[in-house]
């Protein structure tokens, strides 16, 4: 049962974006709506109107109007938004030139650099005047391997500026990895830094980016910003050029290539866990709208705010982030690990910087209670407003933590999407009430449900997550994809013309979301679905473990749940800790989430973009391959689930 943890007060309430989009629906359309559920109702009813008079408030800039908001809205793929229109998405993010801060950067080697939007803006000028002159031009791909730091959103503005696409990978990717993306889409132009900084240590990255070049014969540039060193050494690279000797210092102007709508601004790629990654082509105008509804909407997002989030640059949020430029916003770029040089590292620069919105992982709040990190006794957090969490459920426990720990009057939002549509499905809600488990609320103009076998919504029942109405951030087709069957199978191809994403949700009554897991790891024992996310809340929760990993085996016609634990330094797997474990899940849970055997793990398989992969861990020890393990942060992990004795009885 979900715990009430926080409710804002009217004057919150009706000092949000949230309200004040609320209240021009009721006056523009005749309406009387009071809270979010009915506003959240018609906005998936209406979808013209809601995404026409969203276009308006959210003061999307454009060089030429579009007739419709949306045409062929029954039709998914198919739906077109915004026809006629002509923009700029870097336009859009550039256009405060002011001294306000626009990027502020912070890495683990202390150092700290500011750019105002004045000088974002001439930077960007001089970087795209120099890929205009090597002929980069709409539709050519500029890629970077880089890590989080001003230089990458000023490449990805210059090459976007310009109609070039863009896609990035953060540089803890290896070589193969970096090659099963890049070397799908052919860039032109490869941006990356000469190394970056882990736990305190420089990692030299000139040997990998050699290793790529050799193997992408397209790329007719290299440029190197430098960041472990003053002025690397380069020569071991092809048509490479410092980022300082490629700027053109006389270019003060950007000249905006204006492009359709649903032109391509984004690659994006999934994990790459079973096979080549797939590449997912999103328009400018698309992520534009998408992106800037939630920041400003569901996140309350406005000129006078701070917004951090934990991320690097082969991740989704990296590029939600980097949006909110288009409200005014100052962010806060972070690139390292985010427990050097201690465990409340973050929150210190949370502090100073006065962040009033941060986001980050759910295994990262994991990972700050079980170090016993206390930021609300250590730091000055009074500028904090709202906490954004996602990547993976957000635990039960871990809600409270955020209230006892961090901060009692604060906004914690779970959010949940993915890199598939570079937003969210289910999200937070300024206006409503915060309680245990539970994403605040669907997205507006989301037109999201829980579907049972039969295809039919249903609420408080757990059921796969579906999307049964077209939003402008999907992707306009996969790279390579020729014939869209790629496109197709990925999502319409268990519910015809409705988009079904591959997770396990339950819908609440009041119009929250409760997460379980993704549908492809949900277990099944005696013919009943169950999700991994009501386990981990319970193992979570267990100071003797320090992370853990769920799958169902199949075993004798039927399905048996395995779980496998990491132990928390000083503690043993026990035969009583075992009956603990599956005490605990019986009661709490249910007696079909009790595993049949509990194992230990030397570790957890994760995703570079830190998901633990159970589906990886299911094929290990039902003797299948997987077939791309650079795609995962420890590979290496998985070798210990291969053959386990302990599963042959």
């Amino acid at each position: 049962m979900t715990k009430l943890l926080w409710q804002p007060s009217e004057q919150r309430i009706k000092s949000t974006n949230m309200y004040r989009f609320m209240s021009l629906v009721n006056e523009k359309f005749n309406k009387n709506f009071k809270d979010y559920p009915e506003l959240w109702e018609w906005s998936v009813e209406n979808l013209e109107d809601f995404w026409d008079t969203a276009w308006n408030f959210l003061d999307i800039k454009s060089s030429v109007p579009y007739t419709n908001a949306i045409e062929n809205e029954d039709k998914m793929p198919g739906a077109k938004f915004f026809a006629n229109s002509k923009l700029n998405f870097a336009e859009n993010l550039l256009q405060f030139r002011n001294d306000n801060l626009a990027l502020i950067f912070r890495g683990e080697d202390s150092v700290r650099r500011t750019l105002t939007y004045n000088q974002l803006y001439d930077e960007v000028a001089k970087t795209a005047a120099s890929l205009k002159a090597m002929g980069i031009s709409k539709g050519d791909r500029v890629v970077g391997f880089v890590p989080n730091m001003p230089e990458s959103i000023i490449a990805m503005l210059a090459a976007t500026s310009l109609g070039a696409i863009w896609s990035s990978c953060s540089p803890d990717f290896g070589i193969k990895g970096v090659l099963d993306r890049f070397g799908q889409t052919r860039p032109k132009v490869l941006f990356t830094a000469d190394g970056y900084f882990f736990k305190g240590k420089p990692l030299d990255s000139i040997q990998r980016i050699a290793g790529i070049a050799k193997e992408l014969p397209s790329i007719e540039k290299i440029v190197v910003i430098p960041y472990t060193t003053a002025k690397p050494d380069i020569s071991s690279l092809p048509n490479a050029v410092h980022f300082a000797d490629f700027k053109d210092p006389k270019a003060t102007e950007i000249e905006f290539t204006q492009m359709d709508f649903d032109d391509p601004l984004y690659i994006m790629y999934s994990s790459g866990t079973t096979g080549l990654p797939k590449c997912m082509v999103q328009s400018g105008g698309g992520v534009l709208l998408h992106q800037k509804k939630e920041l400003v909407l569901h996140t309350d997002l406005s000129e006078e705010d701070t917004i951090f989030y934990f991320t690097t640059c082969g991740w989704m949020m990296w590029n939600w982030l980097t949006c909110s430029l288009s409200v005014g916003a100052t962010l806060v770029l972070f690139d390292g690990n985010p427990f050097h040089p201690g465990a409340e590292s973050l929150w210190k620069m949370a502090q100073d910087e006065k962040v009033t919105i941060f986001g980050t992982s759910a295994g990262y709040i994991e990972a700050l209670k079980n170090a016993g990190v206390k930021p609300k006794e250590q730091f000055d957090l009074s500028s904090l407003k709202s906490i954004l969490s996602t990547g993976s459920p957000l635990s039960d426990e871990n809600f409270e933590f955020i209230y006892t720990h961090v901060k009692k009057e604060v906004l914690l939002a779970s959010i949940s999407g993915g890199s598939d549509l570079n937003g969210c499905f289910a999200l937070g809600n300024p206006m409503g009430a915060v309680y245990t488990g539970e994403l605040q609320c669907r997205g507006l103009g989301m037109k999201v449900f829980a579907y049972d076998d039969a295809g039919q919504p249903v609420v408080d029942q757990q059921a796969e997550l579906v999307c049964c109405a077209p939003f402008p951030s999907m992707p306009i087709y996969f790279w390579g994809d020729t014939d869209g069957s790629k496109y197709h199978s990925a999502y319409f191809d268990q519910y015809p013309g409705i988009w079904a994403h591959g997770d396990f949700i339950l819908v609440t009554p009041r119009g929250g979301v409760i997460m379980f897991g993704r549908s492809d790891t949900t277990l099944n024992p005696g013919g009943v679905r169950i999700g991994t996310a009501e386990i981990y809340r319970r193992l979570d929760a267990m100071e003797e473990l320090e992370d853990s990993v769920v799958v169902g085996q199949s075993w004798n016609n039927d399905v048996r749940v395995i779980l496998f634990v990491k132990m928390a330094e000083g503690f043993e797997l026990t035969e009583d800790l075992k009956n603990k474990i599956r005490g605990d899940i019986r009661a709490n849970a249910s007696p079909r989430h009790v595993p049949a055997k509990i194992i230990e793990t030397p570790d957890v398989p994760y995703t570079l973009n830190m998901k633990k992969v159970e589906l990886a861990v299911k094929k290990m020890i039902e003797g299948k391959e997987v077939k791309n393990k650079d795609a995962l942060k420890n590979p290496e992990s998985l070798d210990f689930f291969a053959n386990l004795e302990e599963l042959k009885d």
